[in-house]
C-alpha cells in the first residue's frame, strides 16, 4: 500500500533555508534582524512612483513570459553602458521571480542528472540544493580564510569528465570577497580549457567598496559559455518585488525560458515596469551614493563586532560580515551560538555552518547583514557589546 506521507528522495539531502529560519527566530524574540539580507529603509521614490503608476494604469496581467519589453530594453542599455556588452533582449534575456528562481531555472535547464557542478565554498545556501533538484552532484571548492582567494590548481583538481558548470558569486555572499581580474582570467581559462559553463551570480554587482566588479561574460571566449544572474533586489532595495534577471547566449536562453515558463510563468508585470524606470532614470550618482551609504553602515558594524570580541574584517563588497566568535564561546557550534545571541542578546545572525558543505568548517562563524538603517546598526552594536560584556 502506498504511503501518502512519502516524500521525494531529492528533498532528503537538504533542509529549508537557515537564513529564513533565523528571521523567524528574530521575530519570536523581538531581535534586531541582521540575519536576512533585506533593507529596513525605503526603496528609491522613482521606483515606488513608477510601480504605483503602472498599477493605476492597469498593468495587472501577465507580461511576456521572459520579461516586459521595457525591462528587456533597459537591461540591454545597462549591460552596454556598464560592461560594453551587446545583449539581444529578444533572444538573450529572461526576467525571473528573483535571483533565486533564476538560479534554479538555469540549473534545471542546463545541467543533466549525474553531471557535476563546482561550487565555491563558503557559498550562498541555494546553490547546493539547486544542483540536487536537477539530480546533479554539487562539488565544493573550499576557499581558505581569511583571504578567500580562488586556487586555480585546486579548482582543476576537481574537474572530471562529468563536470558541467562552475558557479561563481562575486561580490560574494557571505565572505564579501570581490574576485580580482587575475582570478577571473584564471577562471575563464579553466572554463575554456575544459569546455565548461560558468554560472555567475552577480546580484551584488553594484555594491563594492574595494576592487572592481568583473563580468565574466566579457572575457575572451566566455560570452558563449557564461550565464549571468542578477536582479533588482539588492541594487534598488526591493527584495520583496522578486525581479531577477538572466543574460545567456540564445541557445541556452531558449532552454532557460522553457523552464522559467513552467516554474513561475513570469515576474510581476507592474514591478518590471518600475524596475525598468529605475534603470533608465537613475544615473551613476545613485549607485555612488548607495555604495557610500553602505560603506557608512559597514563602518558602524565592523568596529562594533570587533569591540564585542568577534574576529572579522571589512568586506570588499556586498553587505555581509562573516565573523568568528571562537574567542567568545569555544563549546557552542554556530547554530547554538546564533540562536543564543538572538534569544539573549537580541541580535539575529546566520550560523556560518549553513554556508559550508561540511558544517564543521563553519562551526565558529556567523554572518551579519548590514543593509539596515544606521540607527538599527547602532542599536545592534549596543546589544552586541552588552551581550559579550566587551567594548565601550
Amino acid at each position: 500500500m502506498t504511503q501518502v506521507t512519502r516524500t521525494a528522495r531529492r528533498t532528503h539531502t537538504f533542509s529549508e533555508s537557515v537564513i529564513r529560519e533565523m528571521t523567524r527566530v528574530a521575530r519570536e524574540h523581538d531581535a534586531v534582524n541582521l540575519a536576512q539580507g533585506f533593507p529596513d529603509f525605503p526603496a528609491p521614490s522613482v521606483l515606488k512612483d513608477a510601480a504605483c503608476a503602472a498599477i493605476q494604469a492597469d498593468v495587472n496581467q501577465y507580461a511576456i513570459t521572459w520579461g516586459t519589453a521595457s525591462m528587456r530594453a533597459a537591461l540591454e542599455r545597462k549591460y552596454l553602458d556598464w560592461y560594453g556588452m551587446q545583449v539581444d533582449g529578444a533572444r538573450e534575456i529572461t526576467v525571473t521571480c528573483g535571483g533565486t528562481e533564476a538560479m534554479a531555472a538555469v540549473m534545471l535547464a542546463l545541467v543533466d542528472p549525474g553531471e557535476e557542478v563546482i561550487v565555491l565554498e563558503p557559498f550562498y545556501e541555494n546553490y547546493g540544493p539547486d544542483a540536487v533538484l536537477c539530480e546533479a552532484k554539487p562539488v565544493f571548492l573550499p576557499l581558505e580564510a581569511p583571504d578567500f582567494r580562488l586556487d586555480l590548481d585546486r579548482l582543476r583538481s576537481l574537474i572530471t569528465p562529468r563536470t558541467r558548470a562552475i558557479v561563481v558569486n562575486t561580490p560574494n555572499n557571505p565572505t564579501g570577497r570581490v574576485f580580482d581580474r587575475d582570478e577571473m582570467e584564471g577562471l575563464a581559462a579553466v572554463c575554456r580549457e575544459h569546455d565548461l559553463l560558468a554560472i555567475t551570480d552577480e546580484i551584488y554587482e553594484h555594491i563594492l567598496y574595494e576592487g572592481t566588479h568583473h563580468c565574466l561574460a566579457t572575457f575572451d571566449g566566455m560570452r558563449e559559455r557564461t550565464v549571468v544572474v542578477s536582479g533588482a533586489s539588492k541594487t534598488f532595495s526591493v527584495t520583496g518585488w522578486r525581479v531577477g534577471t538572466i543574460i545567456a547566449p540564445a541557445p541556452l536562453t531558449d532552454a532557460i525560458r522553457k523552464v522559467h515558463d513552467f516554474l513561475t510563468v513570469g515576474a510581476p508585470a507592474p514591478l518590471q515596469e518600475a524596475c525598468a524606470v529605475g534603470m533608465n532614470q537613475l544615473d551613476r550618482s545613485y549607485y555612488a551614493d548607495m555604495v557610500e551609504g553602505y560603506r557608512e553602515r559597514r563602518e558602524v558594524l565592523v568596529p562594533a563586532l570587533q569591540e564585542a570580541g568577534f574576529k572579522c574584517g571589512p568586506p570588499e563588497g556586498a553587505y555581509y560580515v562573516l565573523a568568528d566568535f571562537s574567542e567568545l564561546s569555544r563549546d557552542e557550534d554556530a547554530t547554538t551560538f546564533a540562536k543564543r545571541l538572538t534569544r539573549e542578546g537580541g541580535v539575529a545572525s546566520v550560523p556560518g555552518s549553513s554556508f559550508f558543505s561540511e558544517p564543521e568548517r563553519g562551526r565558529s562563524l556567523i554572518r551579519f547583514a548590514f543593509c539596515k538603517r544606521v540607527e538599527t546598526l547602532h542599536e545592534a552594536a549596543d546589544r552586541l557589546r552588552a551581550f559579550t560584556g566587551r567594548g565601550g
